[in-house]
């Protein structure tokens, strides 16, 4: 007869590989019993845990979340005014990528020339066309950033964040500008798709030189001719600048107009031809003061001596008068 061959059931099966189990985690538990950490000390377990900082050691505390793109656009903006005296403003009306390149490249150009042509007249300035940008903005985070950059900011006790802090994103900058909202001088006109053109000092010369690339005819600026630069005159180009138009400008904190935007640029010279305006009306002031005062002097003394004459000769026939009675 054939051997038998020894069958196991189901709940055999079940129980072996649970005392298979049970001794390997025994055998486990008594290897791992020499290796056990030491109880923590009492003033560690009483001892809170120090909270999580919500921000960075290099992050002040903000009002709003630094991690969003309308937070870093903000910052961005409040520094593009903090440091570009000159601003003038374009309302652009869906310009193609194309389009936007070939009219950068174009008023690249104009920029350097005239960075050459101050620097072959002698004058000490620094290049700026490397650093003359124009960039389009979104018009709500750029009227907030300019009421921030206007206002004076106080501190404000009782806030959850510290008083001391009054940066950008703060919650005193919040609470400073929040009821400004729309009283900007220039709150009228960002609507819609704008452009800025950012210029870091204030240089009537670039300025031109900009105007009579994006806005020739607005700003009554010649633009370049075919002949002069060819490249200016490209279907994809023109195509560009006439979907631009001039707004206003922004110098030195004051809003000019597009007529006043015109009279800056039309500044023969320079900044250095505005002072010599400046020092030559000085003078002729200087000069008509000078001849007014010394013309009422001179009356003045024209009238003392007439009357002086008068008194003279009111006295002469007395004194003859009197002569001729004696004798």
């Amino acid at each position: 007869m054939p051997p038998r061959l020894r069958v196991t059931t189901f709940r055999q099966r079940a129980f072996q590989c649970h005392n298979v189990l049970r001794i390997a985690a025994r055998s486990a538990s008594t290897a791992a019993a020499p290796a056990t950490t030491p109880a923590a000390p009492i003033e560690q377990m009483t001892k809170s845990k120090a909270p999580i900082a919500r921000t960075p050691l290099t992050q002040p505390p903000s009002h709003r979340n630094p991690e969003y793109r309308r937070s870093q656009l903000l910052r961005a903006y409040t520094s593009l005014l903090r440091t570009s005296p000159l601003l003038v403003m374009f309302q652009h009306n869906n310009l193609k990528s194309m389009e936007w390149a070939a009219i950068r490249r174009e008023l690249t150009k104009a920029l350097q020339k005239v960075d050459e042509k101050i620097a072959s007249e002698g004058r000490i300035s620094s290049a700026l066309a490397p650093y003359i940008k124009v960039q389009t903005v979104q018009t709500s985070i750029f009227e907030v950033a300019l009421r921030i950059t206007s206002a004076e900011i106080p501190t404000i006790s009782g806030s959850k964040d510290d008083p001391s802090l009054t940066h950008d994103l703060s919650r005193a900058a919040h609470l400073a500008v929040k009821h400004m909202k729309g009283r900007h001088e220039l709150a009228e006109i960002l609507v819609g798709p704008i452009a800025v053109l950012s210029i870091p000092s204030v240089s009537p010369e670039h300025m031109k030189a900009a105007l009579s690339i994006l806005t020739p005819k607005e700003a009554g600026f010649p633009a370049p001719t075919r002949k002069g630069n060819p490249d200016y005159h490209d279907p994809i180009v023109q195509n560009g600048l006439r979907k631009i138009n001039l707004l206003a400008a922004r110098v030195d904190g004051q809003v000019f107009d597009i007529d006043q935007t015109k009279w800056v640029g039309s500044i023969e010279g320079g900044m250095d031809g505005l002072r010599s305006q400046l020092v030559t009306s000085l003078q002729s002031m200087g000069s008509s003061l000078t001849s007014t005062l010394e013309g009422a002097g001179k009356s003045l003394y024209f009238t003392m001596e007439s009357r002086r004459s008068v008194l003279e000769e009111e006295q002469n026939p007395k004194s003859e008068g009197g002569k001729d009675e004696s004798s």
